[in-house]
């Protein structure tokens, strides 16, 4: 039998990815450093994309391009702990041409433990922004957010 890595799910229009806190998410205090959110955020977006068919290796191989991070907005809540099960929530808020906008939040149970806002600009090999592919567009048209 082989393992395959979780993907997380969505809940409607909100993809949800569950992690632990582990001893080298955390500071001498058994707390997550701050940096460790951005990288639960960016783990779970790449698995949000993957759960709605969009392969951005397979894009960044064939020469199209590839996501470059041109915002990020942090709120630093409720610090996670070591042994903690946390969910990464992410929504897509907006789309353009060559960007999305991905908000997200790191939960423990019903708490806010940090909440983000990400855009992501859709570059040329050369890093030049360009139109994502027809089949980016078309996977996100029914998750974008249209509640509060």
């Amino acid at each position: 039998m082989h393992a395959l890595p979780a993907l997380g799910r969505f809940h409607g229009l909100e993809h949800q990815f569950a992690l632990r806190v582990y001893f080298e998410d955390t500071d001498l205090t058994g707390v997550v450093y701050h940096a460790n959110y951005l990288r639960y955020m960016e783990r779970a977006r790449s698995d949000m994309l993957l759960a709605v068919g969009i392969d951005q290796r397979a894009a960044f191989e064939a020469g199209e391009g590839a996501y470059a991070i041109r915002g990020l907005k942090l709120d630093y809540q409720s610090p996670a702990r070591l042994g903690e099960e946390l969910i990464v929530a992410s929504r897509l808020m907006s789309m353009r041409a060559a960007a999305v906008v991905i908000q997200q939040r790191v939960m423990r149970g019903q708490t806010i433990v940090t909440a983000g806002e990400v855009e992501a600009a859709f570059v040329s090999p050369t890093g030049r922004p360009r139109r994502q592919p027809a089949a980016w567009i078309a996977a996100f048209e029914p998750l974008l957010w249209k509640g509060n």
